[in-house]
């Protein structure tokens, strides 16, 4: 395993800013978020260590549950491709997506009061969230195709 001083970024932060880098090596840790959180519950001294292994164990079970979680939706996406079904719920949500993707930025191109409408504003916020970070990043991403 890698420690972040062997790295490339760890020895560009040895060199440019060494304080930054003992920070960031206390806190980065070989294995993603988990990691950083283990390492500052680990270093938290206001917990005894029963506390500290029981919130590692509770964290470690949350984690595998959200896994298991996008481990099943995958499994269901690669047994209807097996299947040759179609998704219609996939397809309708898509469509529905878009076109209000597509009405709203027909709105701020073409009528110059919208911007003005605080509630248009939040509900393109939330529609840009929606087609974006849900629709096109789980349908239409890289992993779904796997």
């Amino acid at each position: 395993m890698n420690k972040l001083k062997d790295t490339k970024v760890g020895k560009l932060l040895k060199e440019k800013a060494p304080q930054v880098l003992a920070l960031a090596g206390n806190l980065l840790p070989d294995k993603g978020l988990l990691g950083i959180v283990k390492n500052l519950v680990q270093d938290d001294k206001t917990l005894t260590s029963e506390e500290k292994t029981q919130l590692h164990k509770e964290l470690v079970d949350l984690y595998e549950l959200e896994v298991a979680d996008r481990d099943s939706a995958r499994k269901r996406e690669i047994e209807m491709a097996k299947a040759g079904a179609s998704d219609w719920m996939m397809n309708l949500t898509g469509v529905i997506g878009l076109m209000c993707f597509v009405f709203i930025l027909y709105s701020v191109v073409y009528i110059p009061t919208v911007s003005d409408n605080d509630l248009f504003v939040h509900l393109m916020g939330m529609i840009e969230g929606v087609v974006i970070g849900n629709i096109f990043a789980f349908y239409y991403g890289t992993s779904s195709k796997k």
